[in-house]
């Protein structure tokens, strides 16, 4: 079938986010890509106020922005089905050809006010599976939320021309669980790192003690609480490190308290950074990028960017994470929960300086063959029928 792209009127792509600044730091180089092919892209998402940053970002490069309100957390149902109409409304005067929504809720009530407006190609981009589908999805209240959510996905792919993955083990579970087809089902490494923006850092002195470093959304699932415990085990074997914390509070359920952060702190177990907009200087005073999620992930994106800067990482033998790491080669990986684990592989970059280089050439070198986000955009350009070999 011939694209949209061969009509003399541009095609025309919508794509739906959950978080503004997603569009910019996670999709920017998609968009840009699209709108030098001569699509028209309008984007939504909550927050999009005219004076936002992200907005001016969007608009400087030709993009058309869209507010909708989208509660990030929780299922309240009148709140959400004003979401869905209101998407719905939007895909009306928009009339887009193609529809692209990632995360949860967009996907949701993305594709099925898709469904009722009639927009001809829809694709759902599975950037992860989150907090109600960690491990067995524990108390009553995860699975609950979890078997809500799996009626509500397999009622929202159904018609979708295709379901986007970023780790084969969301594919699967999403096949076994029949919530889409094998033959709807695609793959794509993540979101890609651009290699140009995140360039190879030149590491800090391996004299001193050796710095480790998270970036994450603050919640209990990305392996904080194991973080902070390794370290501790780390230093009482009289080894020399440093702890660094980048991220911001959380909604989540499974937040990190205030209280314990404070405590951390306090106690010189973590040095944090906050939420930063740029993660790129602390990656680059960092030696080592650690990881120790039990989250849901796609492909966390903080350890493409590590990668690509050249910093080995440690992070769980988990769905999303361990496609990314060469078990002694680029980095480490390690069950998850196990905080003894966790500080085994920190003790031995502390114990073989000279590892932290040849592995953290070897993450580059990864990111550079399988992550650049040049080759991922290719990827996506293909689910969603708007490839060059499709014109």
């Amino acid at each position: 079938m011939e694209s949209e792209l061969a009509d003399k009127s541009p095609a025309k792509v919508l794509i739906v986010a959950g978080f503004a600044d997603s569009l910019v730091r996670f999709r920017g180089d998609l968009i840009r890509t699209l709108l030098d092919r001569g699509v028209s892209v309008h984007v939504a998402a909550p927050e999009l106020s005219a004076n936002s940053e992200c907005t001016k970002a969007l608009v400087s490069w030709g993009a058309v922005p869209h507010q909708v309100s989208i509660e990030r957390t929780g299922l309240n149902p009148l709140r959400d089905l004003k979401t869905a109409a209101d998407l719905y409304r939007l895909l009306r005067q928009v009339a887009p050809t193609y529809l692209l929504a990632y995360t949860a809720k967009p996907v949701i009530y993305g594709l099925l006010a898709a469904r009722l407006a009639r927009v001809p190609a829809t694709t759902a981009l599975i950037t992860g599976l989150g907090y109600a589908f960690t491990a067995e999805a524990e108390g009553l209240k995860r699975r609950t939320l979890q078997l809500l959510l799996r009626g509500l996905y397999r009622a929202a792919l159904q018609g979708a021309r295709s379901v986007v993955f970023q780790n084969p083990d969301d594919r699967a579970l999403f096949v076994r669980l029949r919530l889409t087809s094998a033959a709807r089902s695609g793959l794509v490494d993540g979101s890609g790192v651009n290699l140009e923006a995140y360039g190879v850092a030149p590491l800090p002195s391996l004299q001193g003690p050796i710095r480790f470093v998270l970036i994450a959304r603050l919640i209990r699932d990305k392996g904080i609480f194991e973080f902070i415990e390794a370290g501790r085990m780390v230093r009482k074997a009289q080894r020399a490190v440093e702890l660094h914390l980048v991220g911001g509070l959380d909604e989540n359920p499974a937040a990190i308290a205030r209280d314990d952060l404070d405590r951390w702190i306090g106690e010189g177990s973590v040095i944090y950074h906050g939420q930063l907009k740029d993660v790129r200087p602390v990656l680059a005073q960092a030696h080592v990028f650690v990881l120790p999620t039990f989250y849901r992930e796609g492909v966390p994106r903080t350890i493409l960017e590590a990668m690509a800067m050249g910093r080995p990482v440690i992070t769980c033998d988990a769905p999303g994470c361990r496609e990314t790491v060469r078990d002694g080669e680029n980095g480490y990986l390690v069950p998850v929960r196990s905080a003894r684990a966790l500080a085994d592989a920190m003790l031995r970059f502390v114990d073989d300086p000279s590892s932290i280089v040849s592995m953290g050439a070897a993450a580059r070198k990864l990111a550079v063959e399988k992550y650049d986000v040049v080759r991922v955009n290719q990827q996506m350009l293909a689910h969603m029928g708007l490839d060059e070999g499709s014109r």
